[in-house]
């Protein structure tokens, strides 16, 4: 079977409260630009949209966005509205707030709690939506997250919002997340060369509690990328394993790193982002690979190194 007529059912499904999703989705990041946010070059906006819509035709039916997701002329949520509006029933959108940018690009002082229901009123209005299915609270330094989670959970109450996650946390934060509302999904950094115990922590404890855990950056080499979390980027003593399994499999680099993220646990989501076709196509097909235990424990070493 050819990348092009394998699907993100290959990588099998997860449920997202009563929400089923496969476990391979699409984050919208990249849709913008040649890099981040405001480094690159924007993108083609055609071709931003034909990636999108061709996603959809692949399976994928979770995807990942923000309204701080834009360059200076492309914004990922009008994007999808514009790709796939009127959106289908089983089509998941996940947003994300807290972090803020101005008109600018220039990152400024993440919101208050009173400030969270603009920023979910910005993404419903981006989006053309009446309701958000997964809003994501991306924790920026602070030691509680209570008070701000507390506030998207008046608006889930408000029916704005149907589920709520959470991003950038410790296995404290979560405790106390579900304290005050259930939490579906964990959106932290994660990926080979990745090395906090901390996040392999919190990867175990959404196992045992069924929360989807849903790493970004997972299929970053060396250089990693840029973002309000800081940078991101795979050790360099990841790349030649990496590539050794690699060729093992007629594979690419970041095809295994998304099948060895993918083999932490059936709860593992992965939510890679191009604005490449092409990269599209192979993104998906990784969810068709099966690495032997061999080769995982091969990758495991590196990511774990000493144990």
């Amino acid at each position: 079977m050819t990348s092009e007529m394998i699907t993100a059912a290959a990588a099998g499904a997860w449920r997202l409260g009563d929400l089923d999703v496969n476990r391979i989705g699409f984050g919208a990041m990249r849709l913008t630009g040649s890099a981040a946010f405001h480094l690159g070059t924007p993108s083609d906006r055609d071709r931003s949209i034909a990636v999108l819509r061709r996603a959809i035709e692949l399976g994928v039916d979770h995807i990942d966005t923000a309204a701080f997701y834009f360059s200076s002329l492309r914004s990922a949520n009008e994007l999808i509205n514009s790709a796939l509006a009127p959106y289908a029933d089983e089509l998941v959108i996940v947003t994300k707030v807290g972090p803020y940018r101005d008109y600018a690009g220039e990152w400024g002082t993440p919101a208050r709690p009173d400030q969270l229901r603009s920023h979910v009123e910005e993404n419903l209005r981006q989006l053309g939506r009446d309701h958000l299915d997964v809003v994501n609270l991306r924790r920026m330094g602070q030691d509680s997250i209570a008070e701000h989670f507390g506030a998207l959970a008046e608006l889930r109450d408000a029916g704005l919002i149907r589920h709520l996650g959470v991003s950038g946390v410790e296995p404290r934060h979560l405790a106390e997340a579900r304290a005050i509302a259930p939490v579906v999904c964990v959106q932290n950094r994660y990926g080979l060369g990745s090395t906090d115990p901390g996040t392999d922590e919190l990867l175990r404890i959404c196992g045992d509690l069924g929360i989807a855990f849903v790493p970004f950056f997972a299929i970053a080499g060396t250089g990693g990328a840029r973002g309000p979390g800081g940078t991101d980027g795979s050790a360099g003593d990841a790349d030649d394993e990496v590539l050794a399994v690699a060729r093992a499999h007629g594979a690419t680099p970041a095809q295994i790193r998304l099948a060895w993220t993918l083999r932490q646990g059936p709860h593992v989501l992965a939510i890679p982002g191009t604005g490449n076709p092409d990269h599209l196509t192979e993104n998906v097909a990784a969810g068709a690979l099966r690495l032997t235990d061999d080769e995982v424990a091969q990758l495991d070493a590196v990511h774990r190194p000493g144990e």
